[in-house]
């Protein structure tokens, strides 16, 4: 497949992805023809019905799985399997319980064999941002799941990768917690801007956060539409409650089967 012109001024470029599961019995699609063009700097949020295949793209995304065919680019760099380039969070925390947080976040740099000096100014910048730094000789056991979740968040960005992949990372947390956290990562967007992929089964968060919205289909799981999100730069929860919010929202939420309105 030839590269398209807008590779050029693409951070993620795929087409045609798609995605069997082979058994002796049947083939299940999983995803078919996905086709996605995020921008550097951009935060994107895909949202579908269940099983559509949202996480499984995005694990294809970050090389953790193989698609069963189409092509992805990460710039003008064909992917073929996982890479430094690309940092993930997940709904699990997937800390190290015997490092202490800053060395949970200082990890990726100790691998990169990043000096100590270096290493020292990146992990008091994140543990800044997070609002952790009180926090820093803490174990994961000592914090609480909103805490943890802000570590796993800045052990990625301080790898300083091209793309931060995230899989439904608020999705265990409880509201409260939940609407902290959405704000906490739109305000480190704003000020770091990483290119960011972000999976929800949340509407709301998902208006709250991004600069587009890709809604999938039902599986198998294709692009339905891609819906551009004009709210205002600077983001506070309060927004949640002004009329141009509950109408993205609401038309949203028309895209999906009624089973899987939130």
């Amino acid at each position: 497949m030839s590269i398209d012109v807008r590779v050029a001024s693409s951070k993620i470029y795929a087409r045609d992805i798609a995605k069997v599961y082979k058994s002796a019995k049947e083939n299940v699609v999983a995803m078919s023809d996905i086709n996605i063009d995020i921008l550097e700097n951009e935060f994107v949020c895909i949202v579908g019905p269940s099983g559509c295949g949202k996480s499984t793209l995005l694990r294809i995304l970050g090389g953790l799985d193989e698609a069963t065919g189409g092509k992805i680019y990460l710039g003008d760099r064909e992917l073929n399997g996982p890479g430094a380039d690309r940092g993930m969070v997940f709904q699990g925390y997937t800390l190290f319980p015997w490092l202490t947080v800053e060395e949970n976040i200082c990890f990726g740099l100790n691998i990169k064999k990043m000096p100590p000096a270096q290493s020292r100014v990146i992990v008091d910048k994140y543990l800044q941002i997070i609002g952790l730094t009180d926090f820093r000789k803490s174990y994961p056991k000592e914090l609480s799941g909103g805490m943890k979740q802000r570590v796993a968040i800045a052990r990625a960005l301080a790898n300083s990768p091209e793309v931060l992949l995230m899989d439904e990372p608020f999705g265990a947390l409880d509201p409260q917690t939940k609407a902290s956290m959405q704000e906490l990562m739109r305000s480190i967007w704003q000020i770091e801007r990483p290119t960011v992929v972000f999976v929800t089964h949340d509407i709301e968060e998902a208006v709250f956060l991004a600069n587009r919205i890709y809604v999938m289909t039902p599986r198998p799981g294709t692009i339905r539409e891609v819906v551009p999100d004009y709210l205002p730069y600077n983001r506070s929860l309060s927004l949640k409650d002004t009329p141009e919010f509950i109408k993205l929202r609401k038309y949203i939420n028309t895209l999906l089967p009624k089973a899987d309105l939130v």
